[in-house]
Order: structure tokens, then sequence, then C-alpha cells
């Protein structure tokens, strides 16, 4: 496991952002870390930008993160990872949903949805994981699990048990969405 870290993730309302930094929070949490997370909403009911920024180590003064100091950023809709990749470390990683939830301005013709966002981020040089995280959680039984996924593969990477987000999962969550979130948890390590 890391000893420090500085994760943002970004989203679109209603997709689980707040839901996963939370757990992951949690987690650190319990592994002895000092965290410290912030939330950016939005017009996140309205389907608006989401951020959340986890920052964790021995000791954490802030939580925010500067530009250029991610190590992580987390995507559940893709054209959010382009959005905030200034944040992102020049040796840092974008874990990216394929998944698209076309803006207002984007669906009425006023601006252009950029649809070559992860070629766009491999030709940079930057480091991508990319996945249609809605389509492997609708197979698991439930679209809103792809928050879950994503938390797999970036725990996974982090160096994180399985174990640990499993038993917060069964702690946090209602029994009827234990069992499609550890699935969701679980097929992230393995896509890791």
């Amino acid at each position: 496991m890391r000893n420090e870290g500085n994760i943002l993730f970004v989203g679109v309302g209603g997709q689980g952002t707040i839901s996963a930094s939370n757990l992951l929070s949690a987690a650190l949490i319990e592994l002895g870390f000092d965290v410290k997370m912030s939330e950016v909403h939005g017009m996140a009911q309205r389907g608006g930008s989401v951020s959340t920024q986890v920052r964790f180590g021995k000791e954490v003064h802030s939580p925010l993160i500067e530009k250029g100091k991610a190590d992580y950023i987390v995507s559940f809709e893709k054209s959010e990872s382009l959005r905030w990749l200034g944040f992102l470390k020049e040796e840092g990683k974008v874990i990216s949903s394929l998944h698209e939830i076309r803006p207002y301005l984007v669906n009425v013709g006023k601006e252009a949805y950029p649809e070559e966002t992860l070629k766009e981020m491999t030709e940079k040089g930057l480091s991508v994981i990319g996945l249609n995280a809605q389509e492997k959680a609708i197979e698991l039984g439930n679209a809103k699990a792809a928050n879950m996924i994503l938390l797999g593969i970036l725990a996974k990477e982090l160096g994180l048990e399985k174990a640990l987000l499993e038993k917060l999962i069964k702690q946090y969550f209602k029994p009827a969405l234990q069992e499609v979130n550890l699935h969701a948890v679980d097929a992230g390590y393995a896509l890791a």
C-alpha cells in the first residue's frame, strides 16, 4: 500500500462519485491514514459536473489537490477526465469509464463533445486505463455499480486489500445493494 496519495474523482451527478470517494476514504481511515476529502456538487442534480478530492498520508493539512499534483484521476464520464486533466501529475494515471453523458449545450448544438478523449490523452503520453464500466455494471445487474468497478481498479492500483472494501460495503450499503456492489468491486480488481 502507498504511503500517501492524491486522488481526484470526477463525474456527473448521479454516477456515485461521492459514494466511491466516501468508501475509499473510510478504507484509508481504517488503515490508519490521515484522510481529507472535499466535494463539489455543482449542478449535480441536473446532470452537472461533480468532483471529489481525496488526500491521504501520515499527515494531511488540506483536502484540496493542487494543479499538477493528483496521482490518479478516476473519471465516471469520459469527457470529465479531460476537463480535470490539469490536476494530474506528470507520472499520474487516468482511470476512466468510456460512458458518455452529453451536456445540454452539446445536445442543442452549441458545443462539441470531445469524442476522442482517451485517444488524446494517450497521444500526450499519459497512462490511461479506459473501459466501459457502465456496460460491465449492467452485465452485473445494476448500471449504478459502475462506480464500484472503477473504485476496484483504483484500489488494486493503490495496493488496497479487496477484503477491506468488501467489509465496508457490507457495513455501509443496504443489504439489497451489497451483492451487486461486491461483484462490481471484484470485477474492478480483475480488470486492473
